[in-house]
């Protein structure tokens, strides 16, 4: 009799354990989202990132934690946003628009960054090349600027009497400072 329970305590400590780990919840993945502009386009932004983030099976407080940040056009509040949502520890932070990108990256080598709406990274020194950007950094751009060549064809096409065109491009924003749809005075 003592060796049939002790047969029985010795199988039930050793699937204990595994039991234990079967019943571990999945572990809540870390999601930061870094956004200037809080208003309705960029509210259906969002709200169009949160969907797309269901659809591959990401759902806000059941298997992950969405911290977003909002921050303003001032250089100080974009420091103190990125600082914050860097300490949250998250496991990747999406990160929209030009002016976002270089605070983060003055507070985390470490944390992934996927970036979008970015106008010029190469330009702007957030990554060596948009084939292999490097660093802890990658993201998707407005446009290619090989594009350019393209839009000057459909111009002569669109306007054959036009002989002159210029660009006009503020290398502000390529580095990260000013915006596109400031207003400048």
């Amino acid at each position: 009799m003592i060796r049939r329970e002790f047969i029985t305590l010795a199988a039930g400590a050793a699937v204990w354990p595994l039991t234990a780990r079967a019943q571990q919840p999945e572990r809540v993945r870390r999601i930061g989202v870094f956004m200037i502009v809080d208003d309705a386009g960029q509210r259906a932004n969002y709200g169009a990132l949160l969907q797309a983030l269901q659809q591959l099976g990401w759902i806000d407080g059941q298997n992950a934690k969405i911290d977003t940040r909002w921050g303003g056009v001032a250089p100080s509040e974009l420091r103190k946003y990125a600082i914050d949502l860097v300490t949250l520890q998250p496991d990747v932070i999406f990160a929209v628009g030009t002016a976002e990108i270089g605070p983060l990256l003055q507070s985390t080598r470490t944390v992934p960054i996927v970036f979008v709406g970015v106008a010029d990274p190469v330009g702007a020194g957030f990554v060596e090349t948009m084939a292999r950007p490097g660093g802890n950094i990658t993201g998707f751009i407005q446009f290619e600027y090989i594009f350019v060549g393209k839009w000057v064809e459909l111009l002569k096409q669109i306007a054959p009497g036009v002989t002159r065109a210029a660009a006009l491009r503020d290398p502000d924003i390529s580095a990260g400072i000013g915006r596109a749809d400031e207003v400048i005075e």
